[in-house]
């Protein structure tokens, strides 16, 4: 099948396709003749497990990870289990920076609870003033 096909079978764009062919995610297909890329179903296998991993918030170095423990298997999966392990901690690290960030946007909401002139608005002087964590600032790069 060509790209505009695998595209539509996936659900994703053909930049997508093209996105993970560049970063090594999606190996490269044959070509034609014509020089029209040709996909297969192990094309359209691999692009599913690489979405429904995004759809988790799994970072491309994790589901290389994966992919390479696809390919070439272990004996067993514990190195699978390992990198969700992993995974899980990250998400569980993200969500108490969330839980803070929301913290942070409640307090500034209640530094302005009337309407004013922007010189006196209360959340534009927080943010010139507040500061922010190390964790924060990772997010800032």
């Amino acid at each position: 099948m060509k790209i505009g096909e695998l595209a539509k079978v996936t659900k994703c764009t053909t930049e997508t396709i093209r996105y993970y062919e560049k970063s090594g995610l999606l190996p490269m297909p044959e070509r034609n003749e014509s020089n029209y890329r040709l996909y297969n179903q192990t094309h359209e296998y691999r692009l599913n497990f690489i979405r429904n991993c995004r759809s988790l918030a799994m970072s491309h170095e994790e589901i290389r990870r994966l992919l390479t423990l696809m390919d070439k298997p272990p004996a067993d999966c514990s190195d699978v289990n390992y990198l969700l392990d992993e995974h899980i901690n990250h998400v569980d690290t993200r969500l108490q920076e969330l839980i803070e960030l929301k913290e942070q946007l409640n307090y500034l909401q209640q530094q302005c609870q009337n309407e004013d002139v922007i010189d006196h608005c209360g959340i534009l002087q927080g943010l010139k003033t507040m500061e922010y964590s190390e964790r924060q600032q990772s997010h800032l790069k």
